[in-house]
This record gives structure tokens, sequence and C-alpha cells, in this order.
């Protein structure tokens, strides 16, 4: 209990955990490995509080409802369960374990399937002439017994939880099936003169099914390994990005001397030495130097980002040129890349409305599949050739081994994993399995102007009286002064247009006030003043007189404009313009091409909202929007049949988000707004919607695919494997073959999922 601890004057030594690190309370780079008195304040040294280990938590990939503390097997489906979080370590003892047991298995299954077969094999004839057939069988028994008993018990124990859960599963058919035919051989090895004429070979002797009982368990083990070695491939890319994260960081001490640290040991305010070729440790700012950053990893694009002093820099990023000191902003899980990796699986784990067909007919699969298997054995055992009951126990086997309903399962869970693993090495993130769904079928995407078709840096560009006798710097200063209280992006082009005309010291602001959709107002230097759009002048009853036509005119141009009201009467008029990002018409062009219509919806005037659509091509354009009504023109499009994405800051536009069938949060950096929506773009243009569409549209038809050979395998293996074409073809499936065709059919729906880390988006 760490509260034993934190007082070191009323804790007895023995108390302290061993290699307890001593900290100051109010000076935290302050540490010592024994007690004693801070020496810049004089305060006691505490013990700093351990880290607390991560609890890993286990959960089924078809079942995530299935939490549990420690590794097992779900007690629904008897998978193993697996890490709710993707780690790094990529070791696997069920994988290891499945495996040895697979090496044993084969080694001493394939003598047993060579005497089996050894009548056929004129190379092992000779044997059948020496030996009795008897003695033989008892070679088949002893080999086998380990394959079954040893081999396949992990088999057993989960055919024994479905029981005792009532919860039949594929491990419930492996277990009745490889049990009936060693259980039978066994008693025909045993007690051979037991048995009716009706199970005779013509003869006289008894077939025995040693070999098939042995290769069903091989072969179900070779399937487990095979499935258990794709898995571990669909958190591959969850793992690369929980690779950028660098061990070491090179700290820069209070006294100026450096010294490399473990990254754990980071906190808020360290400054870090980040040399060429290097790693950035965590998410902060840059102090000093200038680099090239390669953030393909996070953000999806090729292109190096240059940075500067007070650039924000992600961890896991890569500094290719120069060296660079920056401040610890965000550690450990704070920052990009562990939010990033959490949200990625926790959307592995969620499930998706398409599933639900799976799930219904999983639930009823398994009782299906022992009602067919009856039936076989039935209709085997009344009108089939003799031997009838041995066919008849031959073909039931049949059917229990080759369904498989652990493929319908895995159908969508499996390429779910895979699409958002994808997604988020190309800075798409899916906040869960129901928005990869919804994402394919948007037909309608509502767009924000600034910060999503416009770069969102808006730059100050005129500053015009209502009359010459004004002062624009005065007017200027007094419009900073009040936007400084703001954090809008039109604001801070604002202040950072004043001080580069020299305006530095802005007065101060009191009774500051943000009115929604409208502007900003606060007392100033003793004057009210007001900034805003038109609609400020209309709260305050205000005609724009003469500025009205010289806004027109740059609205035209493109820019922003806002009227600046002192003590109630309108003294001039700023306008700010934002360039148009360089990929928005290329991501405009994509859009229309995936027969998406793109709807601008902003709160800014209609005119200069109209220049921008006709720059880029936008369909549909709803200007003076104020935040609080954008939910309203989602629900108009909904109600038009529509199915709508709405693309915004996460922030503004909650409410829109909300309401939209795909919220889109559009985000840059550490500044990415990851609660608020569906999807998370961690690099802020449309070309990541392009990208979350093609994914999803690539996502959807694997899953159909996987669904699609599921449900043929089952439709055609069941009849093949209990009989049903024998009258006609003479056809019959080995217990052997159908345990095959079995471990292929998971194994292929795996493995066609992870075709989607070669979606090219």
């Amino acid at each position: 209990d760490p509260e034993r601890y934190l007082h070191p004057d009323s804790a007895e030594p023995e108390d302290v955990p061993e290699g307890a690190v001593w900290i100051c309370p109010m000076d935290p780079e302050i540490r010592e490995d024994k007690p004693g008195s801070c020496p810049i304040c004089g305060m006691a040294l505490e013990p700093e509080m351990p880290q607390p280990l991560t609890k890993v938590e286990y959960t089924c990939p078809m079942h995530p409802e299935v939490v549990q503390d420690h590794p097992g097997n779900c007690p629904i489906c008897g998978m193993a369960l697996e890490p709710r979080t993707v780690q790094l370590e990529e070791a696997n003892p069920e994988l290891d374990d499945m495996r040895r047991r697979l090496i044993v298995s084969a080694v001493l299954t394939l003598p047993v399937l060579l005497l089996a077969m050894g009548e056929m094999i004129p190379a092992f004839a000779h044997l059948f002439e020496r030996f009795a057939t008897q003695r033989l069988q008892w070679v088949q028994l002893v080999l086998s017994t380990p394959v079954v008993l040893w081999g396949g018990w992990p088999f057993f124990v989960r055919f024994a939880q479905s029981l005792k859960n009532r919860a039949p599963n594929m491990f419930t058919l492996i277990g009745l099936g490889t049990a009936a035919a060693w259980g039978y051989s066994v008693l025909a090895v045993l007690v051979p003169e037991q048995f009716p004429d009706a199970f005779r070979n013509p003869d006289g002797t008894v077939p025995i099914y040693f070999e098939a009982a042995a290769v069903i368990i091989t072969l179900v083990l070779l399937g487990q390994v095979l499935e258990l070695r794709a898995r571990s491939r669909t958190g591959a890319a969850v793992r690369e990005l929980l690779g950028l994260a660098p061990a070491i960081a090179r700290r820069i001490e209070p006294d100026g001397t450096e010294r490399d640290v473990p990254i754990s040991d980071i906190r808020v305010g360290d400054r870090l030495r980040v040399r060429p070729g290097e790693k950035i440790p965590v998410d902060g700012v840059v102090l000093e130097g200038r680099s090239a950053l390669d953030e393909s990893m996070i953000t999806g694009e090729p292109m190096p980002v240059d940075k500067g002093p007070g650039d924000p820099v992600v961890g896991g990023t890569l500094n290719t040129s120069g060296a660079l000191v920056i401040e610890a902003q965000k550690v450990g899980a704070d920052t990009l890349l562990s939010r990033i990796v959490q949200m990625v699986a926790e959307a592995q784990r969620s499930r998706a409305p398409i599933q639900r067909l799976a799930d219904v007919v999983a639930g009823w699969f398994v009782p299906a599949v022992v009602a067919s298997a009856v039936v076989a054995f039935i209709v085997w055992a009344t009108v089939g050739p003799e031997p009838r009951l041995a066919h008849a126990l031959v073909n039931s086997v049949a059917v229990l081994i080759i369904a498989c309903p652990c493929a319908l399962g895995l159908a969508t869970p499996i390429s779910i994993m895979v699409a958002t693993g994808r997604g988020a090495k190309a800075g798409v993130l899916f906040r869960n399995a129901e928005a990869v769904e919804h994402m394919e079928k948007v037909t309608v995407l509502l767009v924000d102007k600034t910060g999503t078709l416009t770069e969102g840096r808006p730059q100050l560009a005129e500053v015009e009286t209502a009359t010459d006798q004004q002062d624009s710097d005065q007017l200027l200063k007094l419009a900073a002064a009040l936007e400084q209280q703001s954090e809008h992006p039109i604001a801070a082009a604002i202040v950072e247009g004043a001080r580069e005309r020299g305006l530095q010291d802005l007065p101060a602001t009191e009774a500051f006030e943000a009115l929604a959709g409208r502007g900003v107002r606060g007392s100033v230097d003793g004057h009210e003043v007001a900034l805003g759009a038109e609609a400020l002048l209309e709260a305050f009853a205000l005609d724009a007189g003469a500025l009205a036509g010289r806004a027109e005119q740059l609205r035209a141009q493109g820019h922003t404009v806002l009227y600046i009201v002192v003590d109630k009467q309108v003294r001039g008029l700023i306008s700010v313009a934002d360039r148009i990002r360089q990929t928005t018409p290329d991501a405009v062009a994509a859009l229309h091409r995936e027969g998406v219509r793109v709807v601008m919806v902003t709160g800014d005037n209609p005119t200069t909202a109209q220049v921008v659509a006709e720059q880029l091509g936008i369909d549909d354009v709803r200007a003076g929007v104020l935040p609080d009504q954008k939910a309203a023109v989602v629900q108009e499009f909904q109600q038009q049949g529509e199915v709508v994405a709405m693309a915004g800051d996460g922030i503004n536009d909650a409410p829109a988000l909300a309401a939209a069938d795909v919220g889109i949060a559009m985000g840059t950096g550490t500044d990415v707004a990851m609660e608020s929506a569906d999807v998370t773009l961690v690099r802020g243009d449309l070309r990541g919607i392009v990208r979350a569409r093609v994914l999803s549209r690539a996502t959807m038809r694997n899953i159909r695919q996987n669904l699609f050979f599921a449900f043929v395998y089952n439709a055609l293996g069941i009849p093949i494997a209990g009989g049903v074409f024998y009258p006609w073809t003479g056809l019959l499936l080995n217990p052997m073959i159908a345990a095959a065709a079995m471990s292929f059919s998971s194994v292929s729906v795996i493995s066609n999922a992870l075709r989607l880390n070669r979606v090219k988006l």
C-alpha cells in the first residue's frame, strides 16, 4: 500500500520499498537515493509514488464481452483469450504449447497412418504378412493414444467446458467426433467379440479408426497453430506503432548536464535533446533548433514536416536532420501515440452491426450440426451398405468434424482488427466497428470551412476605418486586446497581425464574453468593444453603413470580414484570409468519384463561402449557420434519406458530430480531438476522409467474403460429409479429410482478412 510510506517522518524504514527514489514535492527534479532535505527549498524528501503495474485484461476476439485478468479460454467458443491491448512483446504461450503438441502428435500419427493404409502400399504389404492384424491394431492403439489424450487434451478440456457452460462450440464437435472414433476403436481392439455383424467387414473383422482420430487431432492442432500465428499478425500494425516509442531519452538536467534515462522517468516540463536520426521520445514543443520530422507512421503523410521553436512534436516521430531541444508536455498514457494505440485496441474489440446475423446463426449452429450427425447415423444404420453401423459411425463423425462455427464467428471481428490497425498506420482512427461499417454507406459529407477546407491558420489582411479621421492601428489594438481572450483561429490571426504591426503592449480586457455564432465583446480601456460578423450588428441593431460595400468586395476575394463596434457604433472592419489547403481540391474530386456529395456548412458569410465553394467544386453551401444550427442541417439531409457524415473540429461542432451517422474529427498533431467523433483523422485534411472511405469499403467487402465463405463452406461440407451424394456419385468424405477442411476454413478466413493490410490508401 503506497499510503504507508508517503511521509518518511512517520514511516518505518522497512515500509519503504527497496530501490525507492526520494524526491521533493515542490522541486521534483531533485532525486536522491536516500531520505534528506531538498537543497532548494529545504523540505523533507518523500519516496516517489511507485508507478502502478499496468493491468492486462484478456478477452475473446469473437466474444468481446468475455473479459478476465488472466489468460485462458473463452467459456462460450473455447478460443484462446487475447490481451485487450496489443502489447509490444509477441510471446504467445498458447501458440508455443500448440506447436509442441503438434510436433509430438505428428511424429506419432505418421506411423499410425502408414499402418492403417499399409495394405494399399506395396512397400508395406509384407508387414501384414508377417504380423497378425490384431498385433498391428495394438501398435496403432499404443501410438494413437498419446496423440488423442495428450495432444488433444486442450480440446477435450474445452469440450467439457462447453458442456458445463451450456455453450456448444467447435470444440464440442471435435470432442464428440474424436472421442467417438477413438473410443469405438479401443473397444474394437479390446472386446471385438462384443460387436454385432453390422459393425464387421465381410471377412469378420471389426474396422478400427485410430488413424482417423489421430489425424483429426493432428490436423486440428495444425489448424490451431496456423490460426494463432495468423491472429497474432492482426495486431502487427499496432505493435509497429508501439515500437515507435524509444526506450531511452536524453534529458538535460537543471545544471546543464545531459544523461540518458528510461522513457518512464520523463516528467512533464523536462527538457530533452533529440539528435539527428533519433525518435521524439514524448509529445512536446520545440525550444531550440530546427529540423524536419518524419511523421508518416502517425499521420500517413510521406513528406517530412519542418519544425522550429514553438512547434509541437509528437512522440514516436523521427528526427531526420537537425538537433532539437524539446520540452515534454505529455508523457506516458497521455501521449498521442498511446492514445492512438488505446483507441485502436478498443475499436478492434467492438462489434459491427453486420455481426448480428453471424451471431444468430452461430447460436443455433452446433445443435443443428449434432442433429445432422444423429440423422446421418440413423439413415446410414438403416439403409446404408454393409457394414451399416461402421459406415454410420464414420459419416456421423465426418459431419461433426467438418462443421466449423469458428470460421463463421471470426468472419467479422478478424477483419475489423486488421482494418483498424491498417487505418491507424494511415492516420485514420475508427472509434468502433460500427463506424467502419457506416463509413461505406455515407452519401453526403458536411464539412466546415475553417481548418477543414482551408489551412485553419488565417492571417490578418485588411484593417479599414469607417472615416478617415480614425486611426486604424488604434482600432486594431482594441480588437486584438479583445481577441487575445479567445482561442479561435481568427482571433489568433488578429492578435498575431497586431504584434507584427508593432502593437505589442495590448491593454487588458474586462467582462469578456463570447457570443456564439456572432462574435465577442468586452471592456477595453473604458470602451465597450465588440467584434463580429453581420449577426453581431443585427443583435445590436446597428447598420454597417458605407463599410458594407467594402466588406462585400473583400468577401468576393474569399476574405472573412469582422466589424469593429466601439461604444455601440460601427467604427471599422477587419478582414482575415485563410488559404485553401493544397490537398483539398484533389480530395474533393476523389470524394466525388466515391459518389459522395460534399456540402459546406459554415458560420462564415455567404459570399465568402460561395467563393471558396466555387474554387473547389463544392456541391452545396450552407453559410451563416451557427454552431447549434449545424445539427439541424444534419437532420435535414437525414430526413431526405441520406447517410450523413459530418467533419469538424470535434469541439464547436460537437452537436452536429453527435447527430451525424458518422462524426469525423479533423485534427493535427497533438491537438487531435479523439474524444468527440466516430472517426478521427490525425492529419486534418479531407484526404483522410477519402482514406477512411476506401478502407471502409474494402473492409466490408472483406467481411462479406468471409461470411459467404463460411456459410457456403458449411452449406456444402455438411451434406457431403453426411453422404447425401453417395447414391449418385459414390462419394464419401473420410473424417481425416473433414478435419483438414475444418482447419482450412478458419485459416482461410483469417488469411483473407490479413489482405486488408495491403489495401492502398
